[in-house]
């Protein structure tokens, strides 16, 4: 690990901020080789594109702080919202809503609630889906008091459950709903609207200040329970409460975008290893790093193949397969 000065960590994080303002407006060009728009063709795709950049970002931002507050919490680097089975939760609530969805759409098609949300029955069971899993998650763990181990375990051991069921789901389904589901899975922005971005901005900057504000017992609680309990913190109610609200974000973004692995490990890592493990360090960073990661991710999944559009979840599957087997092969070389 090599921290940064605080002159650096100020330029790298002014670099971030300039990358994030640029690519908000430059990835929206991006995408046709060898195409040049004329000013009339150019208006509709950047608003369009402007949109999904956007709910990328916002995905993005939300997925890596997830990530980065889980791996703080259970000082290992494989713990993530989706290793935890909240992603898994997210998919089988959905996969329940494609099957409900034609008996639910005459009922909640006069709902204004639904209509003031602009929120879909799917988005709706992958939210349910998510705290469901959460409390399942919690459940499982034991006696409130969140251990490690016991949790990861809980966590995989609900995400095989569940990933069956939907299995099952899609087996029973018609072949249209079959194909929906498969492609919600794999998780895209290529049907995101500006409405999508106003679902998750609250909650993902909600989520931005209250890290910022327990940004120091954060940095107490990675030095150990032992020291953060003789400081005072009470670190059952704050893991508790930092593992609720982590999967309330997550379960509004996975609602939108669909489960996207991997943005939670990778960029809270490569953030901790540039910055250090000061919180107050972390937080902006990784969130801009994960905003832009993901947001790449999905200029190049739009463009690689074009016109076929290959789901962001795939790309950043592909990229952080390696990243995995390489923090895996780290973490055996350190534990020898």
């Amino acid at each position: 690990m090599f921290p940064l000065s605080d002159f650096c960590y100020r330029i790298f994080l002014a670099i971030l901020i300039l990358l994030l303002i640029c690519g908000l407006f430059v990835l929206p060009i991006l995408g046709k080789t060898f195409y040049f728009f004329s000013f009339s063709d150019l208006s509709p795709i950047y608003v369009l594109r402007f949109n999904r950049v956007l709910v990328a970002m916002a995905a993005g931002g939300g997925l890596a702080m997830g990530g980065l507050v889980f791996q703080s919490l259970f000082r290992n680097p494989l713990a993530t919202p989706y290793t935890l089975g909240i992603a898994s939760g997210a998919s089988l609530g959905a996969a329940i809503a494609f099957q409900l969805s034609f008996l639910l759409s005459g009922i909640y098609s006069g709902c204004w609630l639904f209509v003031i949300l602009g929120s879909s029955t799917v988005s709706i069971g992958a939210f349910c889906g998510a705290i469901f899993a959460t409390f399942i998650v919690l459940l499982l763990s034991g006696s409130g008091d969140i251990a490690s181990e016991r949790m990861l375990l809980a966590g995989v051991a609900v995400n095989f459950f569940f990933a069956s069921l939907i299995v099952f789901l899609q087996y029973i389904s018609s072949p249209y709903n079959a194909l929906r589901l498969l492609h919600w899975t794999m998780g895209e922005f290529q049907d995101a609207v500006i409405m999508d971005f106003w679902r998750m901005f609250p909650f993902v900057f909600i989520l931005f200040v209250i890290l910022l504000f327990l940004a120091r017992e954060l940095n107490i609680l990675a030095m150990g329970l032992e020291h953060a309990k003789s400081l005072g913190i009470e670190v059952v109610k704050l893991r508790l409460f930092l593992f609720v609200i982590i999967s309330v974000v997550v379960g509004v973004i996975v609602s939108v975008t669909g489960p996207i692995g991997f943005v939670g490990m990778m960029t809270p890592h490569i953030s901790r290893l540039i910055v250090g493990t000061n919180h107050w360090r972390l937080v902006p960073i990784t969130f801009l790093a994960g905003a832009i990661f993901l947001s790449v991710c999905d200029m190049i999944s739009r463009s690689i193949l074009y016109p076929v559009q290959i789901p962001v979840g795939v790309t950043t599957n592909i990229i952080g397969g390696p990243f995995f087997l390489w923090l895996l092969l780290k973490s055996e070389k350190v534990s020898r």
